[in-house]
C-alpha cells in the first residue's frame, strides 16, 4: 500500500547503531557528514539517553514501542528464563546473537504495541523488532540474507558489514520513494561492528557513519524531487554508544575457577548448574543464582547464601556498579569504595537515598518525576541511572544480581568473531548518551530515546497508547 498524496505526513527513522553522541557530533562539525549537517541545520541535533542495558535489541524497544525493555520482557541480548515461560529444556536460556533473534517478537509483551502495528503503512529494514510488519515489507529478513549475514558475522568481516549497510540502505531508499509508507525504519549496524573491531572514533567507524550520511542524502533528494520533503520527518538516532576496552574479565570463567557450576553462552548445556551468567554488550551482565528455582526472589531473601558472590563481584576491578533487586519499587546499587544507596519509586516518583555511600555521585534526591530524574543525573557519570537501573531491576526476567562494567573493562573474553577493542551495555555515559538528529525543530527538548515512538505517532496524527515511557517532542 502507498500514499500518493505528497501532503500526507511521513516519519522515517534511521538507526545509526552504536554511534556515540559526541563522536557523531564531532564528525558533523568536522565536515565529514554533510547530509546530516544539513538535516541538523533545518531541525536540531540533541544528546539523549538510551536504556539499560545499552545494547542492540533491548535498546530498539524505545524507537518502536516507546517503552523500556525490561518491562516488555527483553532484559538483555542474553537472559536466563527462570520461569520457563519462553524457552525450552534443557538450557532455559536465550541469546539473540544468532538464530534466536527470530524469537524477539514472541518474547515481547503482547499487550504492548509496535509502531508497525499502529501506523497505517510501514517499511522496515534490519529491524530487530518486526511484529506487525508484513513479511513483504521486511528488508533483510529473507533466508538468503540471513545466511549472508551469518557468514559475515562469524568470519568477523567488518568490511562485509559496510557492504551490507550500503545494499540495505539502497533497497530501503528505493522502496521508500516508490511506496511512500507512512512509517519507515532502517537500522544500519556498521558503526557498531567497526567500533567493536577498531574503536570509536576511528577511520573505519567514520566510514560507517558516511554510509548513513549517504542514505540521508538519498532519502532527502528523492523526497525533494517528488514534493514530499516538506511533510517528511527524517530522524537519526542511536541505540547505544561505545567505549574502549583494554581488559576482558570473563565472569563465567572466573566463577568456575571458584568452584561454581555456571551456565553461560555459548555452552549452555549440562547438569548441576547453580548460577547463570548472561552477558550483553559486553559491558553488563545478569547473574542468576539458584537457577533450579522457578520463582525470582528479592535480594534480601538470597543474601544469607549469596552475599559472598555480591562481595566477590564488587572486589573485581572490572565491576563498576552492582545492582541488587529489592522488588518492583526499589533496588540497591553498590560501588567498590563508594558505598551503597537505594533507588526507590513511590507514587510514580523517584528517590535516591545514600546509605553507606553515594555510588552514583549525585547526592540524595527525592520526589522526582521522570524529567526531574533525568535532569538530576544527566551531568553525572551515569545519565538517567535512577530510572534505568530500577526499570531493569524490576523486570521479572532480570538477574538476581546485575553488574555494569568499569571503564576499559568488559565481561567476555572469548567467543567473539570480531575481537572487541570497544564495548557497550553499561550505565556509564559513553554508553548511555546517544545522538538524535531531527529534520524539523522539535516543540520540546527530547530527553530519551523512548520519546521517539510517541513523537512518530504524533507526527502521523495517530493516537498514542496508554502506558508509554516516552513523551512526544513533536
Amino acid at each position: 500500500m502507498t500514499s500518493r498524496d505528497p501532503r500526507a505526513p511521513r516519519v522515517v527513522v534511521l538507526v545509526a547503531d552504536g554511534a556515540r553522541a559526541h563522536t557523531l557530533a564531532s564528525a558533523v562539525a568536522a565536515g565529514h557528514l554533510p547530509a546530516i549537517a544539513r538535516l541538523r541545520d533545518g531541525g536540531a541535533m540533541r544528546r539523549v539517553t538510551t536504556v539499560f542495558p545499552s545494547v542492540t535489541g533491548p535498546a530498539y524497544t524505545p524507537f518502536l514501542m516507546g517503552r523500556y525493555p525490561g518491562a516488555l520482557g527483553l532484559p538483555g541480548i542474553r537472559w536466563y528464563d527462570r520461569a520457563r515461560s519462553a524457552t525450552a529444556a534443557p538450557h532455559f536460556s536465550r541469546s539473540y546473537v544468532g538464530p534466536e533473534m527470530a524469537k524477539v517478537d514472541a518474547d515481547l509483551d503482547r499487550a504492548a504495541y509496535t509502531m508497525f502495528e499502529l501506523s497505517k503503512t510501514s517499511l522496515g529494514a534490519l529491524s530487530v523488532i518486526s511484529r506487525g510488519l508484513p513479511p513483504s515489507q521486511r528488508i533483510g529478513r529473507s533466508v538468503p540474507f540471513a545466511l549472508r549475514a551469518a557468514w559475515t558475522h562469524f568470519r568477523g568481516d567488518v568490511n562485509g558489514w559496510l557492504a551490507i549497510d550500503e545494499r540495505i540502505g539502497a533497497q530501503f531508499a528505493t522502496r521508500l520513494a516508490k511506496e511512500r509508507p507512512a512509517f519507515g525504519f532502517c537500522a544500519l549496524t556498521g558503526i557498531d561492528k567497526t567500533s567493536h573491531a577498531s574503536g570509536q572514533p576511528s577511520p573505519a567507524s567514520l566510514g560507517a557513519m558516511q554510509v548513513v550520511d549517504r542514505l540521508v542524502a538519498r532519502i532527502r533528494d528523492d523526497a525533494e524531487r517528488d514534493g514530499t520533503w516538506e511533510n517528511t520527518h527524517l530522524w537519526i538516532v542511536s541505540d547505544h554508544g561505545h567505549s574502549p576496552v583494554a581488559q576482558h574479565d570473563d565472569l563465567a570463567v572466573a566463577m568456575r575457577a571458584e568452584g561454581v557450576k555456571v551456565r553461560a553462552h555459548p555452552f549452555v548445556l549440562g547438569a548441576g548448574h547453580r548460577v547463570a551468567v548472561m552477558v550483553s554488550g559486553n559491558a553488563m551482565a545478569h547473574v542468576y543464582v539458584d537457577i533450579a528455582a522457578r520463582e525470582r526472589r528479592p535480594w534480601p531473601e538470597l543474601a544469607a547464601q549469596w552475599q559472598w558472590l555480591a562481595d566477590w563481584l564488587l572486589e573485581r576491578p572490572s565491576v563498576d556498579l552492582l545492582i541488587l533487586p529489592l522488588g518492583d519499587k526499589q533496588c540497591e546499587i553498590r560501588a567498590r569504595k563508594r558505598g551503597g544507596a537505594r533507588i526507590v519509586r513511590e507514587r510514580g516518583r523517584w528517590a535516591y537515598r545514600p546509605e553507606s555511600g553515594d555510588p552514583l555521585g549525585i547526592g540524595p534526591v527525592d520526589g522526582l518525576d521522570s524529567d526531574d530524574a533525568w535532569d538530576a543525573t544527566i551531568r553525572s557519570d551515569y545519565p538517567d541511572a535512577l530510572v534505568q537501573a530500577l526499570s531493569l531491576a524490576a523486570s521479572p526476567r532480570a538477574g538476581d544480581l546485575i553488574v555494569s562494567a568499569a571503564r576499559s573493562w568488559d565481561f567476555r573474553a572469548k567467543w567473539e568473531p570480531i575481537p572487541h577493542v570497544s564495548s557497550h551495555g553499561a550505565l556509564h555515559r559513553d554508553h548511555m548518551l546517544v545522538p538524535l538528529v531531527l529534520g524539523k525543530v522539535p516543540s520540546r527538548a527530547p530527553r530519551r530515546t523512548v520519546d521517539v515512538m510517541p513523537s512518530a505517532l504524533t507526527a502521523l496524527g495517530r493516537p498514542i497508547p496508554d502506558g508509554l515511557d516516552g513523551v512526544s517532542f513533536v
